[in-house]
């Protein structure tokens, strides 16, 4: 019987195998992967509801307790992930709906997977999770003004309101309300409890199956967009070299200690790419396709990224100290 924490050690592996099956499946039955595009709200829903619930928000004042790593924390994640995104987006072609699927996924933190990498990764993932609801509820502030800031008026001109509204509060407000809900109740109310720890169950399997579902059901339809698709991988590629290394300059300079420093790296480079998909699958068809395929393509090469993180972090960019 495996437990949860064997599943969250090997979501990683669980991910990659997902995400072969998954591109197979749409590419050789095209005609019944495509009809799993109908399930892709639902499932993302549930893992939206998943991630949340597990996200400390009853503990937000604590998460300032430390205030060294939170503000280390905020310089890496608001300061300088953006300046970063946008000296390498210099590299991109001058097409917003490229540009825009690149400052989604970019400019947003990790709140759900990044906490097995930095364990994984001999960090102080305890201290990371206590900062999960400041990472969050800023970034949730910020990335509208980013956008504004990187595209201005060319956002506005791929964005429909009405849609992407109704993605937001659909599959991010009210999965992040009942996430809330079920923590604040948890204790008064034994089945709520028991929801809650069957709720820590879902993330790591929610996220193998929206995975799949968009992969599969999306892939085939990539074919025209696959010159920018390519266009993207070495920019994330070059995003997950420099990240570790400012973010290990930040750690010093705010004088964090070795593993919250390993923290802080892990945040820095990893990115929140399933929370930003509801948004870019609310975008007009066509569109919509594009910007979701870039935020996946994100998601592969930090797998990839990370099975080299957990272990160069460690041992090589902020190893223990000797005496």
């Amino acid at each position: 019987m495996c437990t949860r924490k064997q599943l969250e050690e090997k979501q990683i592996s669980l991910y990659v195998i997902v995400l072969v099956i998954a591109a197979g499946f749409g590419i050789f039955v095209p005609d019944l992967a495509g009809r799993l595009d109908v399930t892709i709200s639902l499932v993302i829903a549930i893992l939206m509801y998943s991630m949340f619930s597990q996200i400390p928000f009853a503990s937000l004042k604590k998460s300032f307790g430390n205030r060294r790593f939170s503000g280390a924390l905020l310089t890496v994640n608001f300061i300088a992930v953006p300046i970063v995104v946008w000296l390498l987006s210099m590299l991109l072609p001058e097409y917003p709906p490229l540009l825009l699927g690149v400052y989604l996924v970019l400019l947003t933190p990790c709140i759900d997977y990044v906490i097995v990498f930095t364990s994984l990764g001999r960090g102080n993932e305890k201290l990371l999770l206590m900062a999960t609801p400041i990472l969050f509820v800023t970034q949730m502030l910020l990335l509208p003004l980013y956008l504004w800031l990187f595209m201005g008026r060319k956002a506005v001109g791929i964005v429909e309101v009405a849609p992407f509204l109704e993605a937001f509060f659909g599959l991010i407000v009210i999965p992040l309300g009942l996430g809330i809900a079920v923590q604040l109740y948890a204790k008064k109310a034994a089945i709520v409890d028991k929801i809650l720890y069957s709720s820590a169950w879902l993330p790591v399997p929610f996220m193998a199956l929206t995975l799949f579902v968009v992969v599969a059901s999306q892939i085939g339809k990539l074919s025209a967009y696959i010159d920018l698709i390519i266009k993207v991988i070495p920019i994330y590629i070059a995003f997950m070299i420099i990240m570790p290394i400012i973010s290990r300059f930040i750690a010093k300079r705010f004088n964090l200690d070795i593993q919250s420093g390993r923290a802080l790296i892990f945040s820095g480079a990893t990115r929140n790419s399933l929370v930003v998909l509801p948004l870019a699958l609310a975008l007009p068809d066509g569109v919509s396709t594009l910007v979701a395929a870039i935020i996946v393509t994100q998601t592969v090469v930090e797998l990839i990224g990370s099975l080299i993180y957990i272990r160069l972090i460690p041992n090589i960019l902020l190893p223990d100290r000797t005496t």
